[in-house]
């Protein structure tokens, strides 16, 4: 996208150093000038929402691998689990049949072993630095990372529109400069106004308007 602004920024500064050798009015020069200096700080804010859309865009793919990460995890977690309580519960039938006296004691040290293993599966927050690693942690954890990769995915749409919004505003002041028409100035003005909308709202509130 910048390769066309820059495309178009050349033509007008050809055009304003043909009227230089040729012959256009100090006042066609003068605006031409004009138009080139917008078509410049246009570019400037067009290159900054492609970076932030990129910057968005990475940090949403990357919050997207940890929530599939965490899932992954927890879905591990959650089958060992369940493995656990499957054989807590068998072990209790056999301990409820049990008679043999010496068996017994062993049977009810294995169930208290495995009802605590199963309690830690399913919470154990002290784990992983602090964050957690018992399938309520990571459930937590995981739901957030997607929120965060929503919330990346909106920023990364609106900086998409802010950018597109640009460059159809370098391409309006291009074709201003090189037709002579100013009455596209409102057309830039317009669509200049709606980027930086765009670029407003992807920065402060992202999730203000949904257009994907």
């Amino acid at each position: 996208m910048t390769h066309g602004a820059h495309a178009v920024q050349h033509e007008v500064e050809h055009q304003i150093e043909h009227e230089g050798h040729g012959g256009g009015g100090n006042k066609s020069l003068d605006f031409n000038k004009k138009i080139a200096l917008l078509i410049s700080v246009i570019t400037v804010f067009l290159a900054i929402a492609e970076m932030l859309g990129k910057s968005a865009q990475t940090e949403a793919l990357n919050h997207q691998i940890e929530a599939s990460n965490l899932w992954n995890f927890f879905q591990a977690k959650n089958i060992r689990r369940t493995l656990t309580i499957v054989a807590t519960e068998v072990a209790k039938i056999e301990l409820a049949a049990a008679n043999d006296e010496v068996r017994k004691p062993a049977l009810a040290k294995q169930v208290g072993e495995w009802e605590k293993l199963a309690a830690r599966y399913r919470s154990e927050p002290e784990a992983g630095g602090g964050k957690g690693e018992g399938t309520v942690e990571l459930s937590r954890r995981a739901l957030e990372e997607q929120k965060l990769r929503d919330l990346m995915l909106a920023k990364y749409h609106h900086y998409e529109v802010a950018a597109a919004a640009f460059l159809i505003c370098i391409a309006l002041a291009g074709a201003v400069a090189l037709t002579g028409v100013r009455a596209l100035l409102y057309g830039v003005a317009g669509v200049g106004i709606l980027g930086f909308i765009f670029l407003g709202i992807g920065l402060l509130a992202p999730h203000a308007i949904h257009i994907f």
